[in-house]
């Protein structure tokens, strides 16, 4: 059995776990039972009823949570030409295809690569580095584009992406535990409308079966999933 500290057993006290709750009484809740000395990020888990091992029922997307995710991103474009100026002018933190022989002796201090389609031959020979660290420039997820200047503020500005898991489950932050009730509401609104958004037609029976929102270190708290059906 699975033992838990003082603060959080304490702290999980506080809620009923099997009751479903609105969204926004379980947002308040969360930041209530949050005890860790550190801001905590706000996280959403949402179990679905897809099967990922077929690929017409892998869910994928990305969403751009208006308050954002309380994280600077550090983003890298790789591009050339006046591609580069347009990244730099969108608030980009490294450009340049100078950057891939980097990556090869081993940096990796960024949060998100961008780059145009032209460049993804080069990049496709690190994907051995990147795939598994989540870092490599996806089409689906915007990060494969010659729209680099709207690629670059929408990282900075809270784009999230997400994925369903092998048993059907996808897990998102959606901002800290500082930010507003009303400001984890609206993150929380997008994500899931999104998510929503992004059921295969392949998908029978009830789709999305539970959500849970907690925080970092804190004890889940389940949500009503009558509004996603």
């Amino acid at each position: 059995m699975r033992k838990y500290g003082k603060k959080y057993t304490a702290a999980a006290t506080r809620r009923e776990a099997t009751v479903p709750h609105q969204a926004g009484q379980a947002i308040s809740l969360v930041k209530d039972m949050a005890f860790a000395k550190f801001d905590e990020t706000v996280e959403v888990a949402v179990r679905l009823g897809v099967d990922p091992r077929h690929a017409d029922q892998v869910v994928r997307g990305t969403v751009v949570l208006p308050e954002g995710t309380g994280k600077t991103m550090r983003v890298l474009v790789i591009a050339t030409g006046p591609k580069i100026q347009e990244a730099e002018e969108a608030g980009a933190d490294f450009v340049g295809t100078e950057f891939l022989a980097k990556i090869k002796d081993g940096w990796l201090d960024f949060d998100v690569m961008i780059a145009t389609p032209d460049q993804m031959g080069q990049i496709g020979a690190l994907g051995r580095v990147l795939g598994p660290r989540g870092l490599m420039p996806n089409p689906k997820a915007g990060t494969v584009t010659f729209d680099v200047a709207k690629a670059v503020k929408e990282s900075k500005g809270g784009k999230i992406e997400f994925r369903v898991d092998k048993g059907g489950n996808v897990h998102a932050p959606i901002g800290k535990v500082s930010f507003s009730a009303d400001a984890l509401e609206r993150n929380f609104a997008a994500f899931m409308d999104q998510i929503v958004r992004s059921k295969p037609s392949a998908a029978k029976g009830v789709y999305v079966r539970n959500v849970a929102i907690s925080s970092s270190m804190g004890p889940g708290v389940t949500i009503d999933t009558t509004p996603y059906r």
